[in-house]
């Protein structure tokens, strides 16, 4: 028998459905087009039939997460032709090579800041989002992001992009930190299915020692004073939730030394041989103990530090890490 997806899926491939005949009344080249919507007419009658999700050749259902990457999937993995797991193997392939392109600039600095970040997919590719842009002071400073797209696989990692885009557009306009996470929840709930969400951090870093962040849901940053170490709060929910939230933007002061530690929560729910969790009071006293190393120092210490930890485990979840360090 058939799991009968939840309401909001079917809603959405309505939706999707009503934006496909709009982009087929106004064009003159739309074969493929009105293939695509035979697809999602088609996965429309399987969830009305209470068929939808279960392989059309061994009769099993198919994977969550292959079925959040293509809605529309018919098969499961085992049942792909030759050709076709070729042609789904480079295309993994090619979306993991342009998503390290889309990495910043390691070992940054900019105007008294240093910056280093860790990035490791757990798969071909990551649905965490990593990144450092560098503006003159009058036009902002130094802006940086990390974040989480709920799921795994080649969905999140699309969002991931999505998300990417968004925020670098943003970059040049010029408003108010908070403004700006605003304006991207706005697009980013618009534009993505309602299953998916994001949490991050966006935060920008001035020439004379000041951060400004607003934190949306992720994990709290680590504010790294002498010994001395400060969690950061999160001052809003999730990207995608609802598409009126406002964001506050939180203001704090680093001196000379200082640094403002980022993770996502592959780090922090990281599970070694023993079932325990890695957990954020354990990196807080990582850091502690080294306050005054160098961005790219600090973040090997704590990766040493984890390493030590799973003792071999494997990690089932993305892992992303950045350090920003003022030097002056």
């Amino acid at each position: 028998m058939a799991s009968v997806p939840d309401a909001y899926l079917r809603d959405q491939l309505l939706d999707r459905r009503q934006r496909l005949e709009a982009v087929i009344a106004g064009s003159h080249e739309h074969a493929q087009l009105t293939e695509l919507l035979g697809e999602v007419d088609s996965a429309l009658k399987r969830i009305d039939s209470g068929t939808y999700g279960i392989c059309e050749y061994c009769h099993e259902p198919i994977g969550k997460e292959s079925l959040a990457a293509d809605p529309l999937l018919r098969i499961c993995l085992d049942h792909l032709t030759p050709d076709q797991r070729r042609a789904l193997e480079q295309d993994l392939d090619l979306a993991s090579r342009m998503q390290r392109e889309l990495l910043p600039q390691q070992n940054l600095s900019h105007e008294g800041w240093e910056v280093y970040y860790h990035y490791q997919p757990a798969g071909p590719v990551s649905g965490d989002y990593c990144d450092v842009v560098s503006q003159p002071t009058d036009e902002g400073g130094l802006f940086f992001a990390i974040g989480d797209v709920s799921g795994k696989g080649v969905a999140a990692s699309m969002l991931m992009s999505h998300l990417r885009a968004i925020f670098r557009m943003l970059i040049g306009t010029g408003l108010p930190l908070g403004e700006q996470i605003e304006r991207a929840n706005r697009v980013f709930c618009e534009s993505t299915m309602s299953t998916y969400f994001a949490t991050l951090i966006w935060g920008r870093a001035g020439a004379g020692g000041e951060i400004e962040l607003c934190n949306a849901g992720h994990v709290p940053p680590l504010l790294v004073r002498g010994g001395k170490v400060t969690r950061i709060e999160p001052s809003g929910v999730p990207l995608g939730l609802f598409c009126g939230t406002k964001y506050a933007a939180q203001k704090l002061h680093v001196a000379n030394g200082e640094s403002l530690m980022l993770f996502t929560d592959g780090i922090s729910e990281a599970v070694g041989d023993s079932g325990q969790e890695y957990g954020t009071d354990r990196l807080s006293r990582v850091v502690s103990q080294n306050p005054a190393l160098p961005a790219e120092a600090m973040v090997r210490a704590c990766l040493s530090d984890l390493s030590g930890f799973l003792a071999g485990a494997l990690t089932r979840d993305d892992l992303s890490m950045m350090a920003i360090h003022r030097v002056r």
